[in-house]
């Protein structure tokens, strides 16, 4: 069980409204009690933070803001007394445009960092059109005039794409990952790392090649280039095969056809990857489609996660998340954030989370129910992501009052407001004044009224926790799909070594029936999100239940 923690929103230690190391310290029991085996720490690395903290300036320390080295160690040493790992974000797709690799590299031509990454000198013409992904003009390259030359950056021009076609560049990557694992540490999500290999001729791609050979989708094709899997191979045998850690890919552009090129075993890659078929389903930047009354059509929903199941029944190992620090509340997105359904929902979708075979990511907060915040003007909004958006459409003279109402649904802000631990000002996050505003629902929502709340999200997140760890059925089990063609009821099954294991969801707001055609003569229920169970072949609405059959 992997629990993600963005660090700027989950407890602040000395009151300037940001989240620190000191905060997430002093949090540790908390933490524990859940019953999770592995921390995934956002970025925490010296950065300006034009993208939070995804665009580095020095690998090898700490941003001031989240505390000094010290408290890292600190923090480290309280996991591993608990028996929990650490795993850290790696990202080195792109580095910050003021990391001095890239001060140099701009200052001039000749200049020996000048190939640590990609340049296009201007006298060439434009450089080919590659996207730029929070970018007002959508251009993934940018001018720029000291050395009349332009430079590659996939997101933020604060973000410029390192040049891994260059031993140096991979030699230097190395050693920082060396140093990290050396302090101790137990892994590295590695963040767009299938977009690091470039075809460095940068040829034009036309709309049709897109469509023929991408499925049309321009991170298909950046998660293509062409020594990809070279470096994989060398980040594993310089690196991870040394050390006794986890790996995983943040998938982007990664379909089933490909995701076990990255972690089969006898690869010598990575262990896992979580793709992003399943957050992107009904979903266009910055507003949904394909939607019915309650969000997406649970038909494909099912048989997306059915896909994703087969894709590793044999070999390889899946993921499964339904939120993280790039989307909104995973129960405002996936179930229904009204007073009426909020709990029972939430349940519904940790429920689905954790009884699937693959290991569950679940985002700090989620656990209590958490949901978005939903601004209503654009000056609540930290997020280059949104902000970005928002210009666009303004530019091209769009409609920005439909803009900030998808907003609502879909900003990554929304996932990111602080998290909520009791009543008092600003939930017990600061004293200060908090770096995103927080929920107001933070009065009700908040970990001190749900841990003496026996029906609360928290609690029944702990019990689920408990139950998957006691039957490694829901670890390692079939899964077996039924009544597939119901709109409203999500049913399966898991069976290991003679022990099967039904697991119905509700999806909608209203009862519903499901025929499983399934022996319940002798069912034994093991969990439901209404406390106790009303009938196998009906469900109340967002109802969530495992028997043992």
């Amino acid at each position: 069980m992997v629990y993600q923690i963005y660090p700027r929103s989950f407890k602040d230690a000395d009151g300037d409204g940001v989240g620190d190391l000191k905060g997430i310290i002093s949090k540790l029991d908390y933490i524990k009690s859940l019953g999770v085996d592995v921390i995934w720490l956002n970025p925490i690395y010296a950065s300006p933070n034009a993208d939070n903290g995804y665009d580095i300036s020095d690998y090898e320390n700490i941003m001031k803001e989240f505390g000094t080295m010290q408290d890292f160690d600190s923090l480290l040493h309280g996991l591993h007394q608990r028996n929990l790992k650490l795993v850290m974000d790696l990202v080195v797709n792109h580095s910050s445009d003021e990391h001095k690799w890239f001060l140099q590299s701009r200052s001039s031509r000749t200049n020996p960092y000048r190939n640590y990454y990609h340049w296009w000198n201007a006298e060439r013409g434009k450089p080919a059109f590659r996207p730029g992904s929070f970018e007002v003009d959508g251009s993934g390259w940018r001018y720029d005039s000291l050395t009349n030359a332009y430079y590659l950056h996939y997101f933020s021009y604060k973000q410029p794409d390192l040049n891994w076609e260059n031993p140096k560049v991979r030699q230097e990557i190395f050693s920082m990952m060396r140093f990290w694992f050396d302090k101790g540490i137990d892994g590295f999500r590695m963040d767009v790392i299938p977009f690091i290999a470039k075809d460095t001729t940068f040829p034009v791609i036309t709309q049709k090649e897109l469509n023929e050979k991408y499925g049309g989708g321009w991170d298909h094709y950046l998660a293509s280039g062409p020594h990809l899997h070279d470096y994989l191979k060398e980040v594993n045998s310089e690196v991870l095969s040394k050390y006794d850690c986890m790996s995983v890919a943040e998938g982007a552009g990664v379909t089933t056809a490909t995701a076990h090129d990255f972690v089969d075993e006898d690869r010598h890659e990575l262990n896992m990857l979580y793709h992003f078929e399943g957050v992107s389903l009904g979903f266009v930047p910055g507003k949904f489609k394909e939607v019915e009354p309650g969000g997406v059509k649970l038909t494909a929903f099912k048989k997306l996660y059915s896909k994703w199941d087969s894709v590793f029944s044999q070999k390889g190992w899946g993921t499964i998340y339904l939120g993280n620090h790039d989307q909104p509340r995973t129960v405002s997105r996936w179930g229904n954030d009204s007073p009426e359904w909020r709990e029972l929902s939430s349940k519904m979708l940790t429920t689905f989370l954790f009884t699937m075979r693959a290991t569950p990511y679940y985002f700090a907060g989620d656990e209590l129910g958490m949901n978005n915040i939903k601004f209503d003007k654009i000056e609540d909004y930290k997020d280059i992501e949104s902000i970005g958006m928002y210009q666009q459409i303004k530019n091209k003279g769009g409609n920005l009052r439909e803009f900030l109402n998808d907003q609502k649904i879909t900003a990554r802000d929304n996932g990111r407001t602080p998290f909520q631990w009791d009543r008092s000002v600003n939930a017990g996050f600061t004293t200060g004044t908090p770096w995103l505003k927080v929920n107001p629902n933070y009065m009700n929502v908040n970990v001190s009224a749900e841990e003496k709340d026996s029906l609360s999200c928290l609690n029944y997140f702990k019990k689920l926790i408990k139950l998957r760890k006691q039957n490694p059925v829901f670890v390692y089990g079939k899964y077996q799909l039924l009544d597939k063609d119901n709109p409203n009821v999500y049913a399966y099954t898991r069976e290991l070594n003679g022990k099967k294991l039904l697991v119905l969801l509700n999806f909608t707001n209203k009862p519903a029936s499901v025929s499983t055609g399934v022996n319940m003569n002798n069912a034994r229920l093991l969990i439901d999100n209404y406390g106790k169970a009303s009938s196998t072949n009906s469900l109340r609405p967002y109802e969530a239940a495992v028997y043992e059959l």
